[in-house]
């Protein structure tokens, strides 16, 4: 038996979707243009659209002039179409993450319309809005969101097919999807994963029958599209005679694809961390309803309703494969937010009316607004921890949070116990407002070098060149003078030797910017040359001309040097 859609609920008004398209547009735009790229990851990928933008180099990605072979280059792409449409970093930067987080929404809120009829679909979408890590990822320029409206994508074919009749197109769809998934993060193959509960299900007769011809259609549309972008850097990489080509290759086809997944290097987290350190706050506030659904979930699963059945083995596969590999990062589960949202969709009304988590939506609520409350308020009056952290990162933002704790308290005298669950929804709205506003502008300073580099500039001229050995990302993407590195990954010592031969050709006119605890090594810099910049990204900076390190014996085969002109329009 298929599932088809519930018209038991009145349909929504156009009006009431209008105004539910421009409040989400408004809400996830909220911000673009206020900041600039923050890192840690955000620097890194302006750096590479900006430099497919000045070199027409599309297929192998570059950051600063050097190969960078962590990723696929998909989201680059978005990133450098966003900048050029906007003619600005700080308004294109984060373009992808915004349309992939509406594009998402509108997958999730469509498919649950057809499921499940329009109040509910409307009741998904409100939910999805207000889920904490997918808003926080719609508003940083990362590949995760990128990623997840892909696989959503790829699970909303997948279902539209398995739940809603003979849909082969947007099983093909889904498949082309996955491949464009893949381009943009290697796991964009997610949905395969819940082929399993599909065949169980259409052996019940609760799904449509995955034909095999279909099947391997599918599957060959999700490797041509692979291939559009793999091929031609294959031939690229493989017919040259460069050795940094044929790493690139290497490293993008097998170290950070399943080398990575079983045998990561870093971010080595225990198989539990997921479950106990991240769904927490990451499904917040739709993890507080998992007391009351998990009984319904059970029942529904015993029956074998596929509605539930394919979503729910959707999230345990996600988590099951992301748990197994020890490199694990919190933004690693972000694709099964929609799918939780889709489970839940059913239950959302009468779960809504229920005391019980309407009182524990409340005491989070309480919680949050009574920190927020009194941190601004003790911040306000100068208690000393409080006072240093302001003074560290240069923000004083005690207004802001007592106005959210504030919030907190306006909104449960309006909704009370009852309400608790959307007086919470509505503040988490709030919360959201003031981040995109006034703590962009407040952190701005503090995470962005921009201000750094400008005095940066105005110390050597706009013509000297700058070399950045051991540099942040962030110092490369702000530069206002043309700029040298040694090689991203390259030992500090050899990045110093190599940069004191550079910095000899031409010691009048070129300039040296280092952390200030790696000045401190360098015995032959010439200390009173030395001028002090302060602190910025959490480190102390030191600005030194070529003469201070007359003394210093450079090597120029010690690591290969990468010129990074000037190319962040802003100034």
């Amino acid at each position: 038996m298929l599932y088809r859609p519930n018209y038991l609920h009145a349909p929504l008004t156009r009006w009431q979707w209008l105004g539910f398209g421009v409040f989400a547009c408004a809400f996830l735009a909220l911000g673009i243009g206020l900041r600039d790229p923050w890192p840690a990851d955000e620097p890194r990928f302006a750096l590479n659209a900006l430099e497919m933008l000045r070199t027409g180099q599309l297929w192998l990605p570059h950051r600063g002039g050097e190969l960078y072979p962590d990723k696929p280059p998909l989201y680059m792409w978005a990133t450098a179409l966003g900048i050029a449409a906007t003619g600005s970093v700080r308004l294109g930067f984060l373009l992808p993450s915004l349309l992939a987080a509406l594009g998402t929404l509108a997958l999730i809120v469509d498919l649950t319309r057809r499921l499940y009829g329009q109040r509910i679909a409307m009741l998904a979408g409100l939910a999805l809005l207000t889920t904490l890590q997918f808003v926080l990822q719609a508003k940083a320029a990362q590949i995760d969101m990128l990623l997840t409206f892909f696989v959503t994508l790829g699970a909303y074919g997948l279902m539209r097919h398995a739940l809603l009749g003979d849909s082969r197109g947007w099983w093909y769809l889904a498949c082309i999807a996955m491949g464009l998934g893949i381009l943009t993060k290697g796991v964009g193959f997610l949905p395969l994963l819940m082929l399993p509960a599909w065949w169980w299900l259409a052996r019940q007769g609760h799904a449509t029958r995955l034909e095999m011809k279909t099947l391997l259609l599918g599957l060959g549309c999700l490797l041509g599209t692979l291939l559009l972008w793999a091929v031609p850097m294959i031939l690229i990489t493989s017919l040259s005679d460069d050795p940094s080509l044929a790493a690139y290759r290497d490293n993008i086809l097998f170290k950070q694809t399943g080398e990575r997944y079983a045998s990561a290097w870093h971010h080595l987290k225990p198989w539990y961390y997921y479950l106990v350190e991240v769904l927490p706050w990451a499904w917040m506030p739709l993890v507080l309803l998992l007391p009351w659904v998990l009984p319904a979930w059970w029942r529904r699963l015993r029956r074998g309703d596929a509605k539930i059945v394919m979503p729910l083995f959707g999230i345990t596969a996600i988590l099951v494969f992301f748990s197994w590999s020890p490199g694990k990062r919190g933004v690693y589960v972000l694709p099964t937010i929609p799918l939780l949202v889709l489970a839940l969709a059913p239950l959302f009304p009468g779960l809504l009316g229920k005391i019980g988590p309407n009182r524990l939506g409340t005491l989070v609520l309480v919680a949050l607004g009574g920190i927020f409350l009194a941190a601004g308020i003790l911040g306000a009056l100068g208690l000393p921890a409080l006072a240093q952290l302001s003074v560290r990162y240069q923000v004083t933002p005690w207004l802001g949070w007592s106005l959210l704790g504030c919030a907190a308290i306006a909104l449960l005298a309006w909704l009370r116990v009852r309400g608790g669950l959307a007086a919470l929804g509505l503040w988490f709205v709030i919360f959201w407002g003031w981040w995109s506003t006034d703590a962009y502008l407040q952190m701005n300073d503090t995470r962005s070098p921009r201000g750094m580099m400008q005095r940066v500039v105005e110390q050597t001229g706009q013509d000297a060149w700058l070399a950045l050995p051991a540099f942040g990302e962030e110092f490369l993407l702000q530069a206002r003078q043309p700029s040298v590195h040694f090689g991203y990954h390259t030992p500090l010592e050899a990045q110093l030797k190599r940069a004191y031969a550079w910095l000899e050709q031409a010691p009048d006119k070129r300039w040296m910017l280092i952390e200030r605890d790696n000045a401190e090594e360098i015995e032959c810099l010439d200390d009173p040359q030395v001028i002090d910049m302060g602190h910025q990204n959490g480190e102390y900076w030191t600005l030194a001309p070529g003469i201070a390190f007359d003394a210093c014996q450079g090597d120029a085969n010690a690591a290969p040097l990468f010129i990074a002109p000037t190319t962040l329009k802003e100034k």
